[in-house]
């Protein structure tokens, strides 16, 4: 036999009080006297009450839930990010769906759609890149989106990041100053901008402003998987190359590893610095070297933005910059 679903209405019911003294009484309203609030709560506990966030929403036109959209629950970067969207939405009383699209554009889409469905009040989307059905699908839903650790060049959507032009320049910059003249480039997709306009403007400035010419033969293109950074190595040592920027710390493991199973000694002959100082970075032997993101607070500033939008508070600036540096560890000489 199915338990019964315990409405507001049997509270009221219950408590002998109207349906409105109980929702003040749910949703925290001090204009309710304390012998009333103690009543309806003892009721609450006795009946199993648990409000309705949908049927609240219909009525508030608010839900106080959030939709979380990731790529890949399982790599380390989002799930660093959505502990900070977790935290501050707890802070500020919202509740998170958090809903996995695989890195498919299509499922994307129909992920967003769902959360909407669902009458979320807004939309936190940590995808690599925005496309163009995306982008037609956040202007059409008129619910606010913030990105976390991603870009809109279009500067439409409010986004938190680093600047990620200016980190890959000071870790290629390094590198020159060490010697090094084969360089390579290793990243995911260049079709998401943070990889193929961003990080490569910074790599080819770096490279540019030391007198070195731009050789594409020396930029890997990738996925994000370990595997491929381990099979990467022949490419790698094919072209000669004694030190890499890797977009990504899984990546980077694979690619330290590849060399290290060839017997190539790290540092000394191959010097790597990776990109988001994930836990990866301290767990793999030798230490990989890294920008450090702050990845905890871009997960809590793209949720307090969030909320701001939400509240229809006025916001300055839709894109935070928040500061990077770079992590010396067993991955570099230094």
């Amino acid at each position: 036999m199915e338990k019964q679903t315990i409405t507001i209405y049997d509270v009221a019911r219950e408590a002998n009080v109207s349906m409105a003294t109980v929702s003040r009484v749910v949703n925290g309203n001090p204009n309710v006297k304390p012998v009333t609030r103690k009543k309806v709560l003892e009721v609450i506990d006795r009946l199993d009450y648990r409000p309705n966030a949908v049927a609240r929403g219909l009525a508030s036109k608010k839900t106080t839930t959030v939709g979380v959209i990731v790529p890949d629950v399982t790599n380390v970067y989002f799930s660093s990010l959505a502990r900070g969207i977790d935290d501050i939405a707890t802070m500020y009383k919202y509740n998170i769906i958090l809903a996995n699209s695989d890195q498919n554009n299509q499922k994307e889409v129909q992920v967003l759609n769902t959360l909407l469905a669902k009458q979320v009040d807004g939309i936190i989307y940590m995808g690599y890149t925005i496309s163009d059905e995306m982008r037609a699908e956040f202007s059409r839903a008129k619910t606010p989106v913030v990105l976390a650790g991603s870009v809109d060049t279009d500067e439409q959507v409010g986004n938190v990041n680093i600047n990620y032009e200016e980190a890959t320049n000071e870790v290629i910059q390094y590198f020159i100053k060490k010697g090094h003249q084969k360089i390579a480039f290793i990243s995911g997709p260049q079709s998401e901008p943070i990889n193929g306009i961003y990080r490569l403007n910074g790599y080819k400035k770096a490279l540019k402003d030391a007198g070195i010419s731009f050789d594409s033969g020396l930029v890997f293109e990738t996925d994000y998987s370990y595997q491929s950074g381990e099979k990467l190595w022949g490419e790698l040592a094919s072209a000669g190359v004694t030190a890499a920027f890797v977009g990504d710390d899984e990546l980077a493991v694979g690619v330290k590893n590849g060399a290290i199973d060839h017997q190539v000694n790290i540092p000394e002959d191959f010097e790597i610095i990776s990109s988001n100082n994930s836990k990866l970075t301290e767990m793999a032997r030798p230490k990989l070297s890294s920008i450090t993101q702050p990845l905890y607070d871009i997960g809590a500033v793209s949720m307090r933005l969030l909320t701001k939008l939400m509240n229809k508070e006025e916001v300055e600036e839709k894109t935070v910059i928040l500061p990077h540096s770079i992590a010396y560890r067993g991955t570099t000489k230094d």
